[in-house]
C-alpha cells in the first residue's frame, strides 16, 4: 500500500550516520547502530488501514503536533512494557490539504536521532557528514 512513502522514508532516515533497517515485531525498523530504534514504518498497523511512521520525541513537540495538527499527527498507543509512551506518530497517507509535509517529517525524525543516537554520531549528523 505505502511503498512510495516508505521510500520517502528511507531517503530521509538511512541518509543519517549509522542507520540501519530492518524487520522489528512485524514491522519495518530504522536502528541506530543496530540496537537503538530510530523510528519504525507501519503499513495498515494491526488493520487500522493506514501508513504512518513512529519515531522518540520530545515531549512539547509530541503534544504540540498532536494537539495542532491531529490529522497528521498521533501519539502512538503504549505498548504492556511502556514503550512508545514518549513517541509521536505520523500519518503518511493523508489527502489533500492534510498530505505529508516530508519537510516536517524529516525535522520530526532529526529530532528523534538527536534524541536516541550517542553524542558523537549527533555531531556528526550536525555537521552533515555521512560515516
Amino acid at each position: 500500500m505505502g511503498r512510495r512513502e516508505l521510500n520517502r522514508v528511507r531517503s530521509i532516515v538511512l541518509a543519517m550516520p549509522e542507520v540501519s533497517e530492518r524487520m522489528s515485531h512485524g514491522a519495518i525498523c530504522f536502528f541506530v547502530k543496530g540496537r537503538v530504534p530510530l523510528c519504525y514504518y507501519h503499513d495498515n498497523h494491526r488493520g487500522d488501514g493506514r501508513v504512518s511512521l513512529w519515531c522518540p520525541a520530545y515531549y512539547d513537540t509530541q503534544q504540540e503536533l498532536v494537539l495542532n495538527q491531529p490529522q497528521r499527527f498521533f501519539k502512538p498507543q503504549m505498548s504492556s512494557a511502556g514503550t512508545f509512551s514518549n513517541w509521536l506518530g505520523a500519518f503518511l497517507d493523508a489527502p489533500g490539504e492534510d498530505s505529508v509535509d516530508w519537510n516536517l517529517i524529516a525535522e520530526v525524525v532529526g529530532d528523534a536521532y538527536r534524541k536516541v543516537a550517542p553524542k558523537k554520531l549527533v555531531a556528526v549528523f550536525e555537521r552533515g557528514e555521512r560515516t
